[in-house]
């Protein structure tokens, strides 16, 4: 039997705020455990939560980027469990009324084996605020657990898709684009490690041509591409073992062990009547007006699929170049910094995509902790374009400006890589390179293109490779031809 599995993602996203989602305590990562739990974290007698309105502002924003809807009225509810780190035995999030409904991201997955890669749409079901709770911490004290509460009420949004993807993959693919948007848009800085950004992967499998959904296992907080991949194959792999064997798939919540490589169950998996949902008492319904959504999206940036088209329409960029330059913002405008003092924009964009990214990748960075300036690379590529310099000599002055060792013109004068444009002298060295080779010259003449490469070679030698090979080709056919 051919199986096909399904899959849907939960992502929590925690929002760009300086304060927790329902008080002013502050959410610093990192902070000692336990020294941002305040009254309202920790559910004293008497304390009332407040909603931050910036983080209104952040779901607003991304309902606004996924062309979703915005609900104009939307209510915050009570989700009832139990758990160590969960203070007030409830968690305020939201559940019929949420802040924002269906909207879609259109995702690229790459070509993996021979299969081409190709464009597919999820469909968001929801995304809706609520608290983070705290965390369970294991092993700080030997043979002991304790609670740091630092983390409860930090502020969620949770985006919800549609069992829309049917690999490891196209999951995959997913979350580096919502990944890449929640930043771009600048609602979550994105860092993975330090919790900002979760997914909850939801796996079933069903055979193959049938519309009936399998029964689902909810693999829980997923911070690394890596091991969502890792995570949803062996799943897809151990359910289709199961069933196979004539077992059954039981709904439940799992943990992926990165050492291992394996799932494993946590606890049954609790429908939405588990929970017991209610409204909040203590929390007005929000209310948010056309004129809320004008004005937050009048400061909207540029969104990624419009830069795209603009830098494919201004300046004559490939498709493939228009999306490696948009994968994020920073990167985007590091490009428009470039072309914007002076560099031409298909230069700008090899380079970026070629030696720039090759050093960001071998020393673990992103654009933003660049050695080189915009401006210092378009001094570059101008010097390039002017012929001043070869790109074999441009290569040494990147590294060594990357290296701290000065501007691209006192780099270029301390290590002699100026080209040798002068026509007169360029002349003089063909002259010698003919009369010392008048073998080629008569291979040429008889039809042999490779003696023309290789005049040109030494011609290059006899220059000690500072001739401008441009104006060494153009003399060069003009003496042949002669």
């Amino acid at each position: 039997m051919e199986w096909e599995v399904v899959i849907g993602l939960e992502t929590h996203t925690q929002l760009q705020t300086n304060t927790k989602i329902f008080s002013g305590a502050a959410i610093k990562y990192g902070a000692e455990p336990n020294t941002q739990a305040c009254e309202v974290s920790l559910a004293l007698p008497g304390v009332l939560p407040v909603l931050n309105k910036q983080a209104v502002h952040c779901a607003i924003k991304f309902g606004l980027a996924i062309n979703a809807e915005i609900a104009p009225r939307s209510v915050f509810a009570r989700k009832n469990y139990f758990y160590p780190d969960l203070p007030k035995g409830y968690q305020i999030s939201q559940f019929e009324l949420p802040v924002v409904g269906k909207g879609a991201v259109t995702i690229q997955v790459p070509a993996q084996g021979k299969n081409a890669a190709y464009e597919k749409v999820i469909n968001i079901t929801r995304a809706h605020l609520e608290e983070d709770a705290g965390k369970s911490v294991h092993g700080a004290v030997e043979d002991m657990s304790g609670i740091d509460l630092n983390r409860a009420g930090t502020p969620l949004l949770e985006i919800v898709t549609e069992p829309d993807m049917r690999s490891a993959a196209e999951a995959v693919a997913y979350a580096k684009k919502l990944h890449e948007l929640v930043q771009w848009i600048d609602i979550c800085d994105g860092n993975m490690q330090e919790g900002s950004f979760r997914c909850d992967v939801n796996v079933s499998v069903r055979p193959k041509g049938t519309e009936k959904l399998g029964t689902r296992r909810e693999i829980k907080n997923l911070n690394s591409f890596k091991f969502m991949t890792q995570a949803i194959e062996y799943e897809t792999r151990w359910q289709i073992e199961t069933l196979e064997d004539g077992g059954k798939i039981q709904q439940a919540t799992v943990l992926f062990n990165p050492d291992t490589g394996e799932t494993r169950a946590m606890r049954s998996k609790e429908e939405a009547n588990d929970y017991r949902y209610f409204p909040d008492p203590d929390l007005l319904p929000l209310i948010i007006t056309e004129a809320d959504k004008a004005r937050i999206g009048a400061d909207m940036p540029e969104l990624p699929a419009a830069m795209k088209a603009r830098l494919e329409a201004q300046y004559g960029l490939s498709s493939y170049d228009a999306s490696s330059l948009t994968t994020s913002k920073d990167l985007a405008d590091y490009f428009v910094a470039i072309v914007d003092a002076g560099a031409d924009a298909k230069q700008a964009a090899n380079w970026m995509m070629g030696s720039v990214s090759a050093k960001l990748n071998s020393e673990d960075k992103n654009i933003k902790a660049c050695s080189i300036s915009a401006q210092q690379l378009a001094q570059l590529l101008t010097r390039i374009a002017d012929g001043t310099i070869s790109n074999n000599a441009a290569k040494q002055v990147f590294e060594a400006m990357w290296a701290g060792e000065g501007d691209v013109d006192s780099i270029i004068a301390a290590k002699g890589l100026k080209q040798e444009s002068d026509t007169g002298a360029i002349e003089a060295i063909i002259d010698e390179v003919l009369a010392a080779n008048g073998a080629m010259v008569e291979e040429f003449k008889a039809g042999k293109e490779k003696a023309f490469n290789a005049l040109v070679g030494q011609a290059m030698k006899a220059s000690k490779g500072k001739a401008n090979p441009a104006q060494v080709n153009e003399i060069l056919k003009k003496k042949l031809s002669a």
